[in-house]
């Protein structure tokens, strides 16, 4: 079992020689073991040089940072860098090095055998979805930008660091990438677990990654600090209010997944049923739809009434082909706009092989705002007695 380590930060502070404006003033924090804390805020108000504090790429003016009760602040801040992972938006890659040279670079520097190595690189490339056979052996000119950036991230977890900071990772790449990115991380941080601070200037991004968000104004100056959910319902301040900007409740859906929802069984027809059998599956379930599934249950076609009447014994080219399909992992916010594109106005819920596992509608979606909204407000009333 990896064992992980709690940031915090007190007081901590930096102000560059010849300047008496800090780039960061004052700053307290606490990061528990296992969260993913995001900074966002506008350009120039200090996230990347926290982050930069931190790992003490730049030495604190003021001020004192503990990683799990160990005061870190003077210590060898070499030795301090190879304990925490480090993600940027430019990657960092050396050019001259292969995929596996780049990941074994901290490995390399504690002195792990080759051997060692050779199986932490495979290990690693697995979990970003890389070949080992495919990737082991390139150079990072040969890689996309989204494969780059998955080289990047199992670099960082080379050494399996208690600790990783990551610089607006994802802000380089295109947004189909960056989502598919973005679901990836999320997914390797369920079985990792690891403490994670996170810079992005978009609060879209900073709602779906984070645990818990942190909104800085000038200087790194914590404005609010809370869940993704108390942020979007009671912002603390104007400041708050006008970062989120509009929307908040469409924003709100980033942080619930489809598998959430209660999805009822779907009414479905295969093939080879009869117009009157179809017409009796969509009668007894009370729906105006209902789904042709081929043989491994993965839906195909949406029929109606009507289009059951008019099929006349075939149903591969009735009705409206499937469009919209999501994983049971899926944000809510990610399925709304597969629904918005689907001419059917639904979504469907599918696993690995494709197989249907449930359909979300927009009923689904306003219960899910509703039940968010309560939550929110009586956790505000517990925090007013």
């Amino acid at each position: 079992m990896t064992t992980h380590g709690t940031i915090r930060l007190e007081n901590v502070g930096k102000t560059y020689p010849g300047t008496s404006v800090a780039a960061v003033e004052e700053l307290s924090l606490e990061v528990p073991d296992g969260e993913i804390l995001v900074l966002v805020g506008p350009s120039g108000c200090g996230k990347s040089t926290t982050l930069r504090l931190i790992n003490r790429m730049i030495e604190p003016s003021a001020g004192r940072i503990y990683l799990d009760d160990e005061d870190v602040t003077d210590v060898n801040a070499d030795d301090l860098r190879r304990r925490i992972g480090y993600v940027i938006q430019q990657i960092g890659l050396f050019p001259h090095r292969s995929i596996a040279s780049n990941i074994a670079t901290v490995p390399r520097l504690l002195g792990w055998d080759k051997k060692r190595i050779t199986s932490r690189v495979d290990e690693l490339l697995e979990m970003v979805g890389l070949d080992p056979s495919q990737y082991r052996d390139r150079y990072p000119k040969e890689l996309s930008g989204g494969q780059a950036q998955r080289v990047g991230v199992a670099r960082a977890l080379g050494a399996d660091p208690e600790i990783m900071l990551m610089d607006e990772p994802f802000g380089a790449i295109d947004p189909i990438t960056r989502d598919r990115l973005q679901n990836e991380f999320l997914r390797l941080q369920d079985e990792l677990k690891k403490t994670i601070v996170f810079v992005t200037h978009d609060i879209s991004e900073a709602i779906k990654m984070g645990d818990r968000i942190a909104i800085l104004g000038d200087r790194s100056v914590i404005k609010q600090i809370d869940t993704p959910e108390r942020i979007l319902s009671f912002p603390a301040d104007d400041f708050v209010d006008d970062f989120i900007g509009s929307g908040s409740t469409i924003k709100g859906l980033s942080f619930q997944t489809v598998g959430s929802l209660e999805l009822r069984d779907y009414p479905t027809i295969g093939h080879q049923d009869s117009a009157d059998a179809a017409l009796e599956v969509l009668r007894s379930n009370d729906s105006e739809w209902c789904l042709v599934v081929d043989e491994q249950h993965r839906p195909q076609r949406w029929l109606n009434e009507q289009d059951l009447r008019e099929a006349n014994g075939s149903y591969d080219t009735s009705g409206t082909e499937v469009q919209a399909f999501v994983a049971p992992d899926a944000t809510l916010h990610d399925t709304l706009e597969q629904m918005l594109a689907s001419s059917s106005g639904s979504c469907c819920v599918v696993d690995k092989s494709g197989s249907l596992q449930g359909v979300v509608e927009m009923s689904h979606l306003n219960g899910a705002i509703y039940k968010a909204r309560q939550e929110a407000m009586e956790q505000q009333k517990k925090i007013q007695r």
